[in-house]
């Protein structure tokens, strides 16, 4: 048996969730979010601080959105509201469901995944996602006044720039202190209150909690991770991307930036769904090894010959990443992917 496991914000839909309730709900919320998503990047990335891992921004922002009004009421509406899906994936997520046990594994807020599988329909028992408990949550005034300070204090910082730093030791000098700005203000200032209650209580998935939400999605179908086919576009899906290559399975990066790409065995630009549908054929067909010469030779041809119907043959670029052509094909996935999601989703982590 063959399972197909794929991320949500990029192969599926065009959303940034997170960064769309910041931009709607607080001031400069854009800003205030690119920062932050930043910083998550420096962490998880850069610094590899331990007990963080990527996706945490989800948490981090949480109580200024309900600093700011955003109830856990209101982000499912806002979700559907806002839910813009890339072309065919509804029905290529139907077509792959058809086919093999098929999973999504995200790192979104559990109300917007609750609105795709509405969608769709898409069962939310095949789901894993971040879950927001802020029912009976109020914040105090003095708080609440606090944390819309800090709000605007964050959205008026630069991005983190690393450059080729590869520590906390090799930063600049504005670098390291726009680090132990945030580092005070999120694991200080935030640490009491109700803000340091959503701190402690949120747990995103994402970096090792998406790798282990792969293992157990293979353990509850009995299948090893050879097995596994998994597709993702960002940092947050490094370790799942990484756990899935190394055992044997197809890791797949589509329209993905620099962090995916890193850890992937095989890159996808695509405008639409489709190529997912032709790799679940081509991996129900012939495992991995069948994937593997489907994407070097991939030609509608080809694709004809080894079964994917000719509604399903996709236009995509797609090759095998190696050591040698990997800034190439970052050049062109960043590229790619600004063109498809937009350049302010497009350019985060």
């Amino acid at each position: 048996m063959k399972v197909f496991i794929t991320d949500c914000e990029g192969p599926i839909t065009k959303n940034d969730n997170a960064m769309e309730l910041c931009t709607h709900f607080i001031p400069q919320g854009d800003q205030f979010f690119a920062v932050l998503s930043r910083y998550d990047d420096y962490l998880a990335y850069v610094e590899a601080r331990p007990g963080y891992k990527a996706g945490d921004t989800l948490k981090l922002i949480l109580p200024f959105l309900l600093a700011f009004g955003c109830s856990e009421d209101e982000m499912l509406p806002f979700s559907l509201k806002n839910m813009l899906t890339m072309p065919r994936a509804l029905e290529a997520l139907r077509r792959i469901g058809a086919l093999m046990p098929t999973f999504i594994v995200s790192t979104s807020y559990e109300p917007y995944i609750r609105a795709l599988c509405g969608l769709i329909p898409f069962p939310v028992e095949n789901t894993f996602s971040t879950a927001v408990a802020l029912r009976g949550l109020r914040v105090p005034e003095g708080e609440e006044r606090r944390l819309r300070e800090l709000a605007r204090e964050i959205a008026s910082m630069p991005l983190i720039e690393w450059g080729e730093a590869r520590g906390p030791e090799e930063l600049t000098l504005e670098a390291k202190r726009l680090v132990e700005r945030l580092d005070e203000i999120f694991w200080g200032e935030l640490a009491a209150g109700v803000a340091g209650e959503v701190l402690r209580s949120v747990e995103p998935v994402g970096g090792e909690a998406k790798a282990e939400a792969v293992r157990r999605i293979a353990q509850k179908v009995g299948v090893g991770l050879k097995e596994v086919m998994y597709v993702g576009d960002s940092i947050t899906d490094r370790e799942a991307l990484g756990l899935v290559r190394e055992a044997g399975g197809v890791a797949i990066s589509f329209n993905g930036n620099r962090y995916a790409l890193e850890v992937a065995e095989v890159a996808c630009l695509a405008e639409d769904a489709a190529p997912l549908v032709a790799f679940a054929l081509l991996f129900l067909r012939g495992g991995k090894e069948e994937v593997l010469r489907g994407v070097l030779n991939w030609r509608a041809e080809y694709l004809l010959a080894r079964g994917v119907p000719e509604e399903w043959v996709p236009r995509a670029e797609v090759g095998l990443v190696t050591e040698e052509n990997l800034p190439l094909w970052i050049s062109k996935s960043e590229g790619f992917r600004r063109q498809v999601r937009g350049v302010k989703v497009g350019g985060l982590g």
